[in-house]
């Protein structure tokens, strides 16, 4: 709404004003396990001004996508609680285009803790599904992952990040293979639809959480997990989420607080011992 008041102001319509800047779409994920809960803050490029500030992030915690101005932004890391104004643990930098999207994840143990930025496909083969499988589980260094009996990666280690495959549309069993433990899920991979399977370290061994990437061709990416058989807790880039965007004399500059994420548990498909 207040863009479309500024761009009224100039005389330009608000759907023109959109169109010129585009929009790029940008996730914050915290992968390592072994790693205290963090505050994770977004800048564009050259302003100190946070664009994104979430609190208290912990181990397992993935943001919904948040749709942004293409161009560049710096992702800083601190510890839980600490000010601002101190200097982050960790820090990188990523470059947004226009119509694409990207998750930028704390990977790694707490001694090799790094931010890795993601690619994030939003598009498959026609009548096809895609999956990928990122591993973030540390007491299971290797695993392997299956979907409906087949390999799909068959030695994840821990931290690694497995390119997209596409798979017929279909609803189907996978499965995280470790040395001791075995998590087990079931999910609907409707055509056009694109995923993110994460393996985590849980309190009763693996479990698996599907991240939904894009819900189909020409939508929007979706970020959120798919739960159960099926069901969707999908949030896209008009998610009614506490992200206030002030704009003003061609600047923007978005101040957000107080922003604490769900663990991705939300009925989990999980199965030990199997």
């Amino acid at each position: 709404m207040l863009m479309a008041a500024f761009a009224l102001l100039l005389g330009i319509p608000a759907a023109a004003a959109s169109a010129a800047q585009g929009t790029g779409w940008i996730r914050l994920a915290h992968l390592s396990p072994n790693t205290p809960p963090v505050d994770v803050y977004l800048y564009s490029f050259g302003n100190s001004n946070a664009k994104i500030v979430l609190h208290h992030v912990a181990y397992g915690e993935v943001s919904p996508y948040e749709a942004v101005t293409p161009g560049d932004y710096s992702v800083a890391m601190r510890a839980a609680g600490a000010s601002a104004s101190s200097q982050p643990v960790l820090s990188t930098s990523v470059t947004v285009k226009d119509g694409h999207a990207y998750t930028v994840a704390g990977m790694g143990p707490k001694s090799g803790l790094r931010l890795q930025v993601l690619n994030d496909d939003l598009t498959t083969p026609k009548g096809k599904s895609s999956m990928r499988v990122i591993q973030a589980s540390l007491k299971e260094q290797t695993v392997k992952f299956t979907c409906g009996g087949q390999t799909i990666v068959p030695k994840a280690t821990f931290a690694s990040v497995s390119s997209y495959q596409a798979i017929p549309a279909n609803t189907w069993t996978m499965q995280a293979i470790g040395s001791g433990s075995t998590a087990t899920g079931r999910w609907a991979m409707d055509a056009g639809t694109v995923h993110t399977m994460v393996v985590l370290d849980g309190a009763h061994g693996l479990e698996i959480v599907n991240l939904e990437d894009a819900a189909g061709a020409g939508q929007p990416p979706a970020g959120g997990v798919t739960t159960g058989f099926g069901g969707t807790a999908g949030h896209g880039p008009g998610s009614p989420l506490p992200w206030l965007a002030v704009i003003g004399a061609g600047a923007l500059v978005a101040v957000v607080g107080g922003l604490r994420l769900r663990r991705h548990g939300l009925r989990r498909q999980i199965n030990t011992g199997v």
